[in-house]
């Protein structure tokens, strides 16, 4: 019986590793590309802040076919989902039927990739929907895997979160309300070791910078939309 051919949606994080390790364990599917976006100004993964060179020595590693989609600096939703419509169209054309993602939770987030799929007649997989987060923290350093903190929300973090290696005390010293894998978009990783990995990805701490950004249109009145958030970003560079 022929597998299921498959794309994967790469963060470069630890939700994106652990969820393609899984799915590489699965006999039903056959995971033959990974499609990362990233800032083309830049020249940096898509909200991680890491560089272009580490994704691809990162992807490399995996040893699957990576593509990336390029995207302006602040691109428009109307561009973003144009941009991806081009690719998924491109993949549909080469017999990809399956779109999987390392989302945990976020409903309305599943919601939307699913119906943007659907208007191509492709299918959505999420290897690890629904898993308690502080179980699969504890499982990915189980199983080997290794990461560091690239890029957090200064309202639970400050400088020196970033570029820390996550391990066990990070996990139980996390602040009260912070998601252990930082789903709710409160810490993003690099992944950079582990059982999906031919070798490791070497790399040095390069330099640690905050900016800020204006808080998305919210329906809540109790945030004021010209509010900011700030985040800080740890720089890594391809040792």
């Amino acid at each position: 019986m022929s597998k299921i051919k498959t794309y994967f949606n790469w963060s470069s994080g630890k939700d994106s590793a652990l969820a393609l390790y899984y799915l590489l364990q699965d006999d039903r599917y056959a995971v033959d590309e990974l499609i990362t976006s990233i800032n083309s100004h830049y020249n940096r993964v898509s909200m991680h802040g890491l560089r272009k060179e580490l994704l691809i020595a990162q992807t490399e590693a995996i040893n699957i076919t990576s593509n990336l989609i390029e995207l302006p600096e602040m691109p428009s939703m109307e561009i973003y989902e144009q941009k991806m419509m081009e690719t998924v169209s491109r993949l549909k054309n080469e017999g990809f039927t399956h779109s999987a993602f390392g989302d945990i939770f976020l409903e309305d987030l599943r919601i939307y990739r699913e119906e943007q799929l659907a208007k191509q007649k492709l299918k959505a997989v999420f290897p690890i929907w629904k898993r308690d987060t502080k179980e699969l923290i504890n499982e990915f350093l189980d199983l080997g895997f290794k990461t560091i903190v690239v890029c957090a929300n200064s309202k639970y973090f400050n400088e020196d979160f970033v570029g820390t290696v996550i391990d066990k005390n990070f996990i139980d010293n996390l602040p009260e309300g912070v998601d252990p894998c930082g789903e709710n978009g409160e810490f993003h990783t690099f992944c950079f070791d582990g059982p999906i990995f031919k070798k490791p990805i070497p790399f040095t701490i390069g330099e640690k910078v905050y900016r800020e950004y204006d808080n998305p249109n919210t329906e809540d009145d109790s945030i004021c939309k010209n509010d900011k958030y700030g985040v800080w970003y740890c720089d890594l560079l391809l040792h």
